[in-house]
């Protein structure tokens, strides 16, 4: 059925900056409202999907992204480490399934990986798949050909975000463009994969960038099916460390103005989740954010525990997609204590952004 016929609100691909910026400027509680009312039309409410990211390449990235530790400009005391064995991935995988996710996500820290990496990687995918978990990957930028292979292999998400607005970009990263970004999502859409794309948000840009961005994300030929937010973590050895921390209300508001503006995608909360409070995070998803990583790691950034994450859930009725209740299979060895303050693992070396795109 056509959404329209339904009453539901167009899906729209034609934002302009200021109806992009009258949206963040919105009072709080009435951005959150309209936010949730769209949800609620697009998606079932009080349900979240479980991903869980593995880096099955590590560090050595010749990229220079300045918020990610795998660059090899940076000194971040990030140990190499090659390309995984396929069973030990798939070890991985079986685990995560049995923690509760769906999705499972593997991420290299490659520019763009050589066509030899991909007869491994699609050995990955299938056995994966097999598992019955949905896959995604991120690996850098694609030539359509390697797209249409991982397609053909079975891939169900290819993640290659964003990172910020245009006018911004440049500041963060000198090694490739905007458009190349662009045109290694054109490929996945062109191969029938779907599309998992999204930003950092804290890394010293203004309103209108963050504003940008999304605007960026839902005037593409396609709204991405999966858009994460990522909250910049300051790593040491950064260019990006000791910059000033993003309003955690403004954080709210991009989730909340990305769920109005790509009302059917999944809105992920991503990277930066292990400083937030409980508090804030069920204000994100109040604000329309269905979608977690799970999972003690996002690469190499710490993320909370997958216990305290079932703990937080169950607290607010959230149930698991495709897992029943969350209240089910929360750990019963969980202290109310330790999550009913909101206080979580320190983060530690990883990549920024949760995912490397």
């Amino acid at each position: 059925m056509n959404p329209q016929d339904a009453g539901l609100p167009a899906t729209r691909h034609d934002w302009t900056p200021e109806e992009v910026q009258a949206l963040f400027a919105l009072p709080f509680n009435d951005l959150l409202f309209r936010a949730q009312t769209v949800h609620r039309q697009f998606h079932e409410p009080n349900t979240v999907q479980l991903s869980t990211l593995l880096s099955i390449k590590t560090g050595a990235c010749p990229e220079d992204c300045g918020y990610c530790p795998q660059s090899v400009r940076f000194e971040t005391g990030l140990k190499k480490e090659p390309l995984m064995e396929v069973q030990a991935v798939v070890e991985a995988a079986r685990e995560a399934k049995a923690g509760g996710a769906t999705r499972f996500c593997m991420g290299a820290a490659w520019r763009s990986p050589k066509d030899r990496d991909l007869d491994k990687v699609e050995t990955m995918v299938r056995e994966v798949k097999a598992l019955g978990l949905e896959t995604c990957m991120t690996l850098g930028m694609l030539k359509g050909t390697q797209a249409q292979r991982l397609a053909d292999a079975g891939l169900d998400y290819y993640n290659h975000n964003l990172d910020t607005s245009p006018e911004y970009y440049g500041k963060i990263i000198s090694t490739r463009t905007y458009q190349d970004r662009l045109d290694t999502l054109e490929h996945v859409r062109a191969s029938g994969m779907k599309t998992c794309c999204g930003g950092i948000v804290g890394m010293g840009e203004a309103p209108a960038d963050r504003a940008e961005l999304l605007r960026q994300l839902a005037n593409l030929p396609a709204h991405p099916d999966s858009v994460p937010i990522n909250n910049l973590v300051q790593v040491e050895g950064t260019p990006l460390k000791g910059g000033e921390a993003l309003d955690p209300l403004d954080f709210v508001r991009q989730i909340a103005v990305a769920r109005i503006m790509m009302p059917k995608s999944a809105v992920r909360l991503s990277a930066g989740r292990t400083a937030m409070s409980d508090e804030l995070q069920a204000l994100c998803f109040l604000a329309g954010a269905n979608s977690i990583f799970y999972g003690d790691k996002l690469l190499t950034t710490e993320n909370p525990q997958n216990a305290r994450d079932r703990a937080l859930l169950a607290r607010l009725g959230i149930s698991v997609q495709g897992a029943g209740p969350a209240a089910e299979p929360a750990h019963a060895d969980v202290d109310p204590a330790d999550v009913s303050d909101g206080l979580l693992t320190p983060a530690g070396p990883g990549c920024s952004a949760g995912v490397c795109g």
